[in-house]
């Protein structure tokens, strides 16, 4: 999944992989279909803090259980899980998102490859926002954005936000941008770091991902 930044015009399709001539919408790489018992129940509080120690310096977010209950527990479960730790900012559009979400190791990509069901949208997709991307509907699985710019657009794609950058969102925007949309998806989901150190080696990179109080 892929979001690609870029001013007013976004492509109808949700996040993809490599780089385009024009901004796309978060994307991501095509997944299954979600079932009815990918929809996890919302176990997290009402707001809580994931704190992220970056190759650049750390940034904090507030998630909200109440902004997209789905999205917010599965983003809990991942942190609790360490999922992002070592995993790289490997679609960074200037002005319009940073996109993350494969892991290091593929093997983890792939054990958290079952897609979960949509949230309504129900906050707007404005500077600092965080929302899943998604390939359609209820495809969302592990890659997340931050948004660069105010992109309203997005809410009637279907992109639900479920936390906002409090902290930090000079680090964020101080992010290795120079690749943009080249790194693979497909690469990444398939060899993880091992493609990105040898092909793209400047990216930032997240060292750890924890719920703090």
């Amino acid at each position: 999944m892929k979001f690609a930044a870029v001013a007013p015009i976004l492509a109808s399709l949700i996040l993809a992989a490599g780089c385009s001539s024009s901004p796309e919408s978060p994307k991501k790489t095509a997944e299954a279909p979600a079932t009815e018992t990918a929809a996890p129940q919302p176990k997290s509080p009402q707001t809580f803090k994931v704190r992220f120690v970056t190759s650049k310096g750390p940034f904090v977010m507030e998630v909200h259980n109440d902004w997209a209950p789905r999205g917010a527990a599965h983003f809990a479960d991942l942190v609790k899980a360490k999922f992002y730790d070592g995993a790289r900012f490997f679609r960074v559009v200037p002005n319009f998102v940073i996109q993350f979400g494969l892991a290091a190791n593929p093997a983890v990509t792939r054990q958290w490859a079952k897609p979960i069901y949509d949230d309504p949208v129900m906050q707007t997709n404005r500077l600092g926002s965080v929302a899943f991307a998604t390939e359609g509907f209820d495809t969302r699985t592990t890659q997340i954005f931050i948004n660069l710019h105010s992109n309203q657009d997005l809410d009637g794609k279907g992109f639900s936000p479920f936390a906002q950058v409090i902290e930090g969102m000079d680090v964020v925007n101080r992010l290795y941008s120079g690749y943009r949309e080249a790194p693979d998806q497909q690469q990444i989901t398939k060899s993880g770091n091992a493609y990105l150190l040898a092909n793209f080696p400047k990216l930032d990179y997240i060292k750890t991902a924890r719920i703090v109080p």
